[in-house]
Order: C-alpha cells, then structure tokens, then sequence
C-alpha cells in the first residue's frame, strides 16, 4: 500500500509498470501486469524475474523499498539491465557497511561501532561520549532509533531495540537467501547540528543535488516525528560542503549511476552523511522536490533503471514553500479514518498519502514507529506553509481501539 501511490506515478510518466512480489496481495495492480510467485527466496525471485523479462522484454528494474534493494539489484543483473550491483546495494541497506564505506573515502561520519552486545554498546559510548544513537543496522523509517544520554539510557534503549528489531517489516520482507551483511545494533556519537534530506543522481562520478529538504527537530529521544520543510535554509556555499561529502560518500558506496537519497546532519559547521540510499525518500518528499526546486526523484530513478542519464542541473528553487508531516495516532487497532473534504479538496494541500488502513495496528515508540500516513500543504512563506500542514493535518481523524 505504501508504494502504490508511487507505482502509479511511474505510469503517469509514461512507463508501463508490471509488479512481482515474492508474497503479496491479490488485487494489488491489473492482473496482467501482477505476479505473485509465493516465495520469498531470491533463487525463486530472480527466476521468476527471468522468465517474465523473456516474455515481455523489460526496460529495466527498480524498487522503492528499502527492503527490496538487494533482490532489486539481483534481478537486474540476471537480467542483464542496468543496476548499481548486488555489493553496493548491501553497501546501501547496511548501516555498518554504509559507514565503512563512506569512512574508507574520506566522507564524513560519526563514529559508530557494531554493539553486539550491551557491553560492546556501552563500551562504544563510554569511547564516544555521551549522548549517543542507538539504531539497527538493517533498520529504515527511524523504526528503534533512540537517543541515550546515559548509560542508564542505554541499557533501557538497547533491549528495546534488540528486542523490537527483528520485528521490523522491513526485516521480514527481505528476501531469504540474501547475504544482508553484518546484523545487530550499531552505536553512533551524536551530531547536534541541523539535518536536511537530499534527492540526488549520482553520474559517472559526478552528484546532482535535485533537491533539499530541512528536517524540523520536533523529537530528538526517538527521531519518529517527521516534519519537515523545503525549499532549504542552507546557503550556497554550505550546499556545496554537502554536495563534497556526498560525492565521497557516492564513491565509497560504489554508487556509479543511480538516483539518491541521502540524509546529513551538520557538527560543528561540517555535514556529516547519516546515510545514503538507491532510491527516491519516503514521506512524500517527492512532491516537496518538484514544488520547491522543480525535480522528479520518481522521473529520475526512472531513467537510471533504464539506463538513461537525468538531466544533471545545480539546485535550485522555484519560490514554492512547502511543509510536511507525518500523521501519528495513539498505539492501537485503527477503527476508522476520516479525511474531510476540508483537507483533500483544500487549495493548501500538496498531497495526502495515507499509509494504514481500518484493521491496522499502529505500534508506537518504544515498540515501533507505525505512521498513518504523510500530508504536506504549500504557503507563501515557510512559516504560512507549516501552519498550513498543522491546521490540514489536525482536521483529519483516527479512531483506536485498544
């Protein structure tokens, strides 16, 4: 359900969509263009894969799943279609090998360590130094990511986040078979500056900023409450600092050609990369690129999966403010959701996604990040903006059950 919405804009741009899930749904897209295989294992996957490209004669591969990366780019090597390979794709979805990566060429990171224990995980912050982050190397969506700021913290948020990470959808979508790299939970100092969400196309070497999103620092305990702004407040020249660390970091990653995205947060003046991703971000942020800067994240990773070079231009903006955030309700079985006329027929309104349904239940912090969905409005400032996504977003009703 998530990515429908996405899938769909690949259609609208011109493609014609065919869907294969492992397991899945029926219903889920136009039955000629669906397959559900029954297996989750990627032998089964890419064969599967093989023997529709030899009926259909695919133009090339792509996921917007963080789950999907590594069996993504599997496929795409059976198939003799461009891919970022299988080696940068576990690069990508693992957040200890990411960060070695963008160390070994010279990007900046914060520390980190793997913490395959309690007593690694407090060995770490006592290295470190306190506050530090917590999160699981296989993690996506800030599912089990929390802040310590003592070692009594971290004793608390560590069992939390080895208990509840292997919980994680993402987790049991992955393919089985698949070599996911080292698990477990990785401890990393804390950055204290301001972070931003980067659409991106990485080109034979060359970065192409498309887009520059500001996170709005609502939670800094959990990291669940995404809200965020665009265009940026960053200057020129500190879009220049980011564009340097994210081509190292490309570079380290093994990225050659593949559209981004990638988070930063600024330390002491300098962006540090938290992560970089061969895929388009969530929440929405595709349609902050094209209303604030005039980019297509979803048009781009379409090209690259056919083997076709973006339009690489400097970031830019188009003098459209815009706001976002995540609809969060209480912990729960979802009743029932109202979205009023007031909201979807609004002139404020950029998009509404939503991502639960009635029959959900929504797990919150400490023991999951469930999101109902995303809402972003449009202002003629960023302030106007803002107050447009609360005043949309507070007229949208969730009912829970216990």
């Amino acid at each position: 359900m998530y990515n429908r919405t996405r899938y769909q804009q690949v259609e609208e741009f011109g493609a014609e969509l065919h869907v294969l899930n492992g397991i899945g749904t029926p219903d889920f897209w136009p039955a000629r263009r669906y397959r559900v295989i029954g297996s989750k294992r990627i032998d089964d996957l890419v064969d599967a894969a093989w023997r529709w490209h030899k009926k259909v004669d695919f133009g090339g591969v792509l996921t917007f799943a963080e789950s999907g990366l590594i069996t993504t780019a599997a496929v795409a090597e059976a198939l003799g279609l461009p891919g970022i390979g299988v080696t940068a794709a576990r690069t990508s979805r693992n957040k200890i090998l990411m960060h070695e990566a963008h160390r070994g060429a010279g990007a900046p990171v914060a520390d980190f360590e793997l913490a395959p224990s309690l007593a690694a995980g407090l060995a770490a912050a006592d290295e470190f130094g306190y506050p530090v982050v917590i999160k699981p190397a296989l993690g996506a969506a800030s599912n089990f990511v929390f802040r310590a700021d003592s070692p009594d913290d971290l004793r608390r948020r560590y069992l939390e986040a080895a208990s509840g990470s292997p919980t994680m959808k993402w987790t049991l979508m992955e393919a089985d078979g698949t070599d996911l790299g080292p698990d477990g939970l990785v401890v990393e100092s804390f950055l204290d500056g301001s972070e931003h969400l980067i659409e991106a196309v990485a080109w034979d070497g060359e970065v192409s900023i498309g887009s520059v999103v500001d996170r709005v620092e609502a939670d800094l305990e959990t990291f669940e409450d995404n809200v965020h702004q665009a265009p940026t407040s960053l200057t020129p020249a500190q879009i220049r600092l980011v564009q340097a660390a994210l081509t190292a970091a490309v570079a380290g990653h093994g990225l050659v050609r593949s559209a981004l995205h990638a988070e930063v947060r600024f330390h002491q003046g300098r962006p540090y990369v938290l992560e970089v991703t061969p895929r388009p971000g969530g929440g929405g942020l595709e349609h902050m690129a094209r209303a604030s800067a005039g980019y297509c994240p979803i048009r781009a990773h379409m090209q690259v999966a056919c083997g076709r070079r973006p339009e690489l231009r400097e970031y830019r903006r188009t003098g459209v403010y815009t706001a976002t955030r995540a609809l969060l309700c209480a912990a729960g079985q979802i009743a029932d959701i109202v979205l009023p006329a007031e909201v979807s027929d609004s002139a404020d309104l950029l998009f509404c996604r939503l991502v639960a349904a009635p029959g959900d239940r929504i797990a919150r912090p400490p023991e999951g990040n469930g999101i109902v969905g995303f809402l972003g409005a449009t202002g003629a400032s960023r302030d106007e903006a803002m107050d447009n996504a609360v005043r949309l977003a507070g007229q949208i009703s969730v009912m829970v059950t216990g």
